[in-house]
């Protein structure tokens, strides 16, 4: 029998292991009646440039099965690629993957891209007029790289046509469901789920609760944080925020003082240094466009927040010197 559903699984240097491995479970549970794990009604093949294995971030090994010269692209219907640790990292990896991902384009194959395989994507021009989902901790930085492309704030993933984005982690899942639903049907998408120890699928909007401000927190507060996330690289005020969530200034800071133990003003600051040093430690960008990305006037700004909020300067981050939490 002819699967309903072929993918070709294609883990860049240093994939994140939690993605891939929750993709390809769902991708098991449902491909067979009961639990025989036999790819009966999905079909997959790890795909590689070549036949060496590849390590994951957590320095897991995963064996290739086939060889992108081997592939023959009418057999299958998606490309799924798991992106590396490094958004930066995995974009610099065009040079070597374009050719492979624009011959799976022109053969019709869709192209999905999890985790940061959205910056590859993008870098190789295959996201040209079409929405996209990135991890949250990366959209400020995916949007500094690509600004003509439409990033989906807030989203767990987006099936725009031939393009499909996930941010990462366990939204994994929840993309397999959707693409197994529209191949076989949602009874199977759902099959195994409980076996995964995982209560229902969640739609593609779903809002993490976990970026929330906590327990105890006003809702005001919950809906500026959000905000506040969104619009890290703009240049809007409090004022501008309060106007939108419909109160006042001073209610705004009030609820923040109260919440938070700062201002609204204060804590949005502090959004944007602990995002400045994520990436100082993660990444190799400099000073000026990680400023714009987190929304700061200019890199001496930055560095000098930098120098007061941690205890060292920016330099130091990167090298290794972690400063004050």
């Amino acid at each position: 029998m002819t699967p309903d559903l072929r993918l070709l699984i294609l883990p860049l240097p240093e994939f994140a292991l939690l993605p891939f491995g929750a993709f390809l479970d769902k991708l098991r549970f449902s491909a067979d009646d009961e639990d025989f794990s036999r790819q009966r009604y999905c079909r997959w093949r790890v795909l590689g440039l070549d036949e060496a294995p590849v390590m994951s971030s957590s320095g897991a090994v995963v064996q290739v099965e086939t060889c992108a010269e081997e592939v023959v692209w009418r057999d299958h219907d998606v490309l799924v690629v798991f992106g590396g640790r490094s958004a930066t990292a995995t974009a610099a990896l065009a040079p070597r993957y374009a050719a492979l991902l624009k011959q799976a384009a022109k053969a019709g194959v869709k192209l999905a891209g999890i985790d940061n395989g959205v910056f590859l994507l993008a870098a190789c021009g295959l996201l040209d007029g079409h929405k996209v989902v990135v991890h949250w901790r990366h959209e400020a930085e995916f949007r500094a790289a690509h600004p003509k492309v439409q990033v989906l704030s807030e989203q767990l993933y987006c099936i725009d046509g031939a393009r499909i984005t996930c941010a990462g982690g366990t939204a994994a899942i929840d993309l397999a469901v959707e693409l197994i639903a529209r191949a076989s049907g949602r009874a199977r998408a759902l099959k195994g789920l409980a076996d995964m120890l995982v209560d229902e699928s969640r739609d593609s909007r779903h809002a993490l609760r976990s970026l929330e401000t906590g327990p105890g927190q006003g809702r005001q507060v919950q809906r500026a944080t959000a905000l506040m996330r969104h619009h890290l690289a703009a240049r809007l005020t409090i004022d501008d925020l309060a106007a939108q969530l419909g109160i006042s200034r001073r209610q705004l800071d009030r609820q923040f003082q109260a919440s938070m133990g700062m201002s609204a003003k204060a804590w949005w600051l502090e959004l944007r240094l602990q995002q400045a040093r994520w990436r100082l430690v993660n990444g190799a960008h400099g000073l000026a466009q990680i400023a714009e990305e987190v929304g700061l006037c200019d890199a001496s700004y930055l560095g000098k927040c930098v120098r007061r909020r941690f205890g060292c300067t920016a330099l130091d981050l990167r090298g290794g010197v972690q400063g004050a939490v």
